[in-house]
């Protein structure tokens, strides 16, 4: 397995699939039916904000997007949604996408989702992808890596502790919680100068 900062053209549809794989269930009521969220995230897919993964063969295994106040990994705006939903379902789908809410602070660079292969998990893929995006963040700039877990996931919670991030604060949006189905979530952070 290898990490390749970026995401080649080649696996734009691949990385759609793999993202949704890992969020259809919390996006589904909003980006939903599949085929269009498909063609949506394919479609907005920043292929300088991520950092991929690479079976031996050069399949695309893995994926971990990042949100900078330069771009993000999968964004796109109101006409990119109504380019693929139409004109209302597009503006409905904006207006809930915005109850997300962009986290902009400048010293942070965000995660915007890691994604693995379910064949792949366990093999420590997404622990090396969240250790290449601090290296990326690094690189670019910042003093923090940031990412929000939903308290339905334990499992990546745990990982996020033994990789060194932190609460910072915690979330319990009623709107967005009712909209992608879950109670509320964590706002973790790495300092980048320490290492876990």
């Amino acid at each position: 397995m290898q990490l390749r900062p970026g995401l080649a053209p080649a696996h734009r549809a691949a990385a759609a699939r793999l993202y949704w794989a890992a969020f259809g269930a919390k996006l589904g009521r909003v980006l939903g039916p599949e085929p269009l969220a498909l063609r949506f995230i394919a479609q907005v897919i920043d292929e300088s904000h991520a950092v991929s993964a690479l079976s031996p063969d050069g399949a695309l295994i893995g994926i971990i997007g990042f949100r900078t106040h330069q771009g993000t990994f999968v964004g796109g705006g109101l006409g990119d949604l109504q380019a693929v939903y139409g004109r209302w379902g597009g503006a409905w789908r904006f207006a809930a996408l915005a109850s997300l809410a962009f986290d902009g602070e400048r010293r942070a660079m965000m995660v915007d989702g890691v994604a693995v292969a379910p064949e792949w998990r366990g093999a420590g893929i997404g622990a090396r992808l969240i250790e290449a995006a601090c290296a990326e963040a690094e690189a670019r700039g910042f003093s923090h890596l940031r990412l929000d877990v939903v308290d339905e996931n334990p499992r990546a919670r745990a990982l996020y502790d033994r990789l060194g991030f932190q609460v910072e604060r915690r979330r319990r949006p009623i709107l967005s919680g009712r909209l992608f189905g879950f109670a509320g979530a964590s706002v973790m952070q790495r300092d980048l100068g320490a290492r876990p």
